[in-house]
């Protein structure tokens, strides 16, 4: 483990923002598809869920993604504000982060929840890199960085142009190996000093010493995904604007397009996944709200806190888990989160 002093950081801006929790509708869920054969873990079944009362459907089509049995679970409460899941298949274990607790937990289906690290550096958003090393936004160190296998922590970026970075947020890697990383100032306390021009959409070549700009034109650049075949980049701004943008990726990871892929309310978006199919799930005020990829609102899987993060894990990556304030629920979906290409 590095020797770095702790950067203590208030709670994020970004919990006010999103406000107290919210009402939402309920819809009745009947008719499913019956679920693909897998071999998926079964969730203890909450005494009062409702399965009519978890989700609300705005298309037809969004009956396709459910299971006669899917339904919200909470498998792990008690805590300050849950972020960042992340799935590690080899270990069948999903780690996610507390940030104001400063702490990364893990949660396995029979062990239910236990620390995987203490301090996190106030840790955000997590993800995976091609060997399944842990990548980690940190907000109180203001920087991102790798698990390695043996435990050891190591910094990837911290700075940019001779500027420390605001507070990385949000991050995916990309089949080449490459790092795109979102980085508004949620994290940066009041008494720091805010030392980047912008809040940017950053990619880090692991074969660079420092990331390069990829976009600039965001409010707060947040949550991050790629389409199953990576020809398109989401990116969740949830600055005043609300919305989802969509960008088509070119040679050397350039960025071109940019327009509006939806518009997110109640709340506002953060972090966003997709299925194999090329199916957004939005993170929202009300839950997470699931786009086609033509745009259409197909559906909320409804959560009882304004919901921050998502991602898909289980042994099919078919078991939905998502991350909303002091809790983390999980639904069994009849669909399976997009795998990175080969």
């Amino acid at each position: 483990m590095r020797n770095t002093r702790r950067n203590h950081c208030r709670q994020p801006a970004l919990l006010l923002a999103q406000g107290a929790l919210l009402t939402v509708l309920l819809a009745p869920a009947a008719g499913a598809p019956p679920a693909a054969n897998d071999k998926e873990n079964t969730m203890p079944r909450a005494k009062t869920a409702a399965t009519s009362k978890d989700f609300q459907i705005a298309d037809e089509r969004f009956r396709a993604i459910l299971r006669p049995d899917s339904a919200v679970e909470r498998i792990a409460d008690g805590l300050k504000f849950t972020e960042g899941p992340v799935w590690l298949p080899g270990r069948k274990v999903l780690v996610f982060s507390d940030i104001p607790a400063d702490t990364l937990y893990q949660w396995t289906e029979g062990k239910g929840l236990s620390v995987f690290r203490k301090p996190s550096h106030n840790a955000n958003g997590n993800t995976l890199d091609l060997r399944g090393r842990l990548v980690t936004c940190e907000h109180g160190s203001r920087t991102v960085t790798r698990t390695e296998t043996s435990g050891k922590v190591n910094v990837l970026a911290a700075e940019y142009k001779g500027g420390r970075l605001n507070s990385p947020n949000d991050a995916v890697v990309a089949s080449d190996g490459c790092i795109w990383f979102t980085d508004p100032p949620y994290g940066l306390p009041k008494s720091a000093k805010k030392e980047q021009a912008g809040n940017y959409l950053f990619r880090l070549d692991p074969n660079a010493p420092a990331p390069v700009v990829v976009a600039d034109d965001f409010d707060m650049p947040n949550g991050l995904c790629f389409s199953p075949d990576e020809k398109l980049l989401y990116v969740a701004d949830s600055g005043s604007p609300h919305h989802v943008r969509r960008l088509a990726v070119g040679k050397g990871g350039t960025l071109s397009g940019g327009k509006v892929f939806a518009t997110i309310s109640p709340g506002v978006p953060d972090g966003i996944r997709c299925d194999e199919a090329g199916r957004l799930f939005s993170t929202a005020g009300d839950g997470v709200q699931v786009f086609d990829p033509d745009g259409t609102l197909l559906g909320r899987i409804l959560t009882p806190a304004p919901a921050a993060n998502c991602c898909f894990g289980g042994p099919s990556r078919k078991t939905l888990f998502i991350t909303a304030r002091d809790a983390v629920y999980a639904v069994k979906l009849a669909v399976a989160g997009a795998a990175r290409p080969k």
